[in-house]
């Protein structure tokens, strides 16, 4: 082998077990086990020429026996034991000289092999072997270094990260932000990229330069402009309206649903006819995206509500809904006069436009090399209660387009679902929520088909949906101190990869264990920095307690409030 010359190495043991991807190994120079720790990487000599196994260390320990008969010369004796899970080959392709690592096993150890610690320059050159442009990588994308080896930089494949979904994970403080602004970075880099990501709390938005956009979800007093984002209703399906503005609760709820969508479903035809779109009349549906005038759709509730005919005797008689649909229109009414709700319900003329859908989606959707690139969605404005609807909208809306696209011509697009959690829950409750998660499962399971790709980023993965979460299989996972987070991570991580899990509540503050199809062997891996960072920072509580003084601005906070206008 070209990074193995195992004849001028010496061997720490041999093979004593095998059984499946396990091996169990005697140790046979003792003074080489200050140099082996748990998940150091070994290497075991092969039958085969031109391979090398490859195993990750998971226990070392020291067993005591008595011989009877030789107890009282020599007392108790003690035998040193490595085991180790075998992750893959080393294959020396002698007409391409290079060494190609693959997550297979080529064989398996005979008895008494001999095995190698990989330290210095041997693990050097293996990480190489695994990474940029001899690892077999198309386009690598390099992310930080080898906490085994900090001077070789980790890679994983950008191809198998974004096409079979990954996820993200850390406590408050692990450098998940981080994470997620320095891959914003390297995609940004990529002249036709095409990223979406879901800035809930607005900490993203020093994360600026080429190929970076930034719309902000309209909030109160915010009118149509070129980076402020608006999401008229007429875009919500019939589940999602009746999610938003029906209470199910209510006993004359299925008569309102039924006068609400007769409603919509004149207006939208009345509507086309109007902007001379005849030949799409007889295609929509309750569903498809055409817009409506809210106001008058109030206006026939109204008048179904009030109704009075003609009965037999020529008396007066109510109609069918006479007073059965007040409550839903006081509570759609509400709904739109909501000031929070001004980039849903705002009377711009311009967001009744036919040619509005087209604007939005170009928008969301439009590569970089299209004046588009990775769009950071600023939601900071929109309230939480309604949050998980207005998310999955997006997602529904990006979704069907790339569906409906040819497939010659589909620009693969990911989307980062930060603080995933609180829209992607795993318990839903309310007709919002589980609206929500319909859109997100059905991604999860289908978007690779129509280049979509996912990246659920989250503090609390035992909060976030099992379906979604199983779908991922790539993991890069930073300290989780929470028990109950832990055990989901440990659950979704394959069982090859040693005692790698047990590290999550030890790692250091940037740190990560990745994990996956993206990564040629399960790594724990320093994120880099950076180059602009978020605005994720805790406040340092017992510093500012420490001063002085300092002011507050209360009062404008209470106006603010008052106003729904910062």
């Amino acid at each position: 082998m070209s990074i193995f010359n195992f004849d001028a190495m010496s061997a720490f043991g041999r093979v004593q077990s095998v059984d499946t991807a396990t091996i169990t190994i005697q140790v046979e120079d003792a003074s080489q086990l200050s140099r082996l720790q748990v998940n150091h990487l070994i290497a075991i000599r092969s039958s085969k020429v031109g391979q090398a196994l490859i195993g990750m260390v998971s226990k070392i320990m020291r067993k005591f026996s008595e011989d009877s008969d030789l107890s009282d010369e020599i007392g108790i004796i003690s035998t040193d034991i490595v085991k180790a899970v075998l992750i893959g080959t080393l294959l020396d392709r002698e007409g391409e000289h290079r060494d190609v690592f693959k997550r297979t096993l080529e064989s398996v150890p005979e008895i008494d092999s001999q095995c190698f610690i990989m330290a210095g320059d041997v693990l050097t050159s293996f990480m190489g072997a695994i990474s940029g442009a001899d690892s077999g990588m198309e386009h690598p994308l390099c992310i930080g270094k080898y906490t085994i080896n900090d001077g070789a930089p980790a890679w994983l494949d950008g191809n198998k990260l974004f096409q079979r979904h990954a996820v993200i994970v850390g406590s408050t403080g692990s450098g998940k932000s981080f994470t997620v602004a320095t891959l914003i970075e390297k995609i940004a880099e990529l002249k036709s990229c095409n990223a979406i990501l879901f800035d809930i709390h607005g900490e993203y938005e020093p994360i600026v330069g080429e190929n970076i956009q930034h719309y902000h979800i309209a909030g109160p007093a915010d009118g149509p402009s070129e980076h402020t984002m608006f999401l008229p209703y007429w875009l919500l399906n019939y589940e999602e309206m009746l999610a938003l503005m029906l209470d199910r609760s209510d006993s004359n709820a299925p008569n309102q649903a039924m006068v609400f969508s007769q409603a919509v479903k004149k207006e939208k035809i009345d509507l086309l006819e109007e902007s001379g779109h005849n030949e799409l009349v007889h295609a929509i549906t309750l569903d498809s995206p055409v817009p409506y005038r809210i106001s008058t759709v109030i206006e026939y509730l109204n008048a179904k509500n009030t109704e009075v005919g003609k009965g037999v005797s020529g008396r007066d008689k109510q109609g069918d809904f006479y007073g059965k649909l007040s409550r839903f229109i006081q509570r759609l009414e509400a709904k739109i006069s909501d000031k929070r709700l001004n980039f849903m319900f705002s009377a711009a003329e311009d967001l009744l436009d036919f040619s509005y859908m087209e604007t939005l989606c170009r928008q969301l959707m439009a590569p970089a090399s299209q004046n588009g690139g990775i769009k950071i969605l600023d939601f900071s404005e929109v309230p939480s209660d309604i949050l998980p609807l207005i998310v999955s909208l997006l997602a529904r809306i990006v979704f069907s387009v790339q569906q409906w696209t040819d497939r010659s011509r589909v620009n693969p697009l990911a989307i980062f679902c930060d603080e995933a959690h609180l829209y992607i829950p795993a318990n839903a409750q309310q007709g919002i929520e589980l609206s929500s998660l319909q859109s997100f499962e059905r991604i999860a399971k289908e978007g690779r088909k129509y280049g979509i790709g996912l990246v659920i980023v989250s503090q609390r993965p035992s909060e976030v949906n099992r379906t979604v979460l199983s779908q991922s299989s790539n993991f890069i996972a930073m300290r989780l101190t929470n028990a109950d987070d832990q055990a989901v991570i440990k659950k979704l991580l394959p069982d090859s990869i040693g005692n790698f899990a047990d590290l999550l509540p030890i790692l250091d503050i940037g740190e990560a264990i990745a994990v996956g199809d993206a990564s040629l062997l399960p790594s724990r891996i320093i994120i880099d920095e950076p180059q602009q960072k978020p605005n994720s920072a805790t406040v340092k509580f017992w510093d500012e307690w420490s001063r002085e003084s300092v002011s507050d601005d209360i009062t404008a906070a209470v106006l603010a409030m008052r106003r729904q206008e910062k």
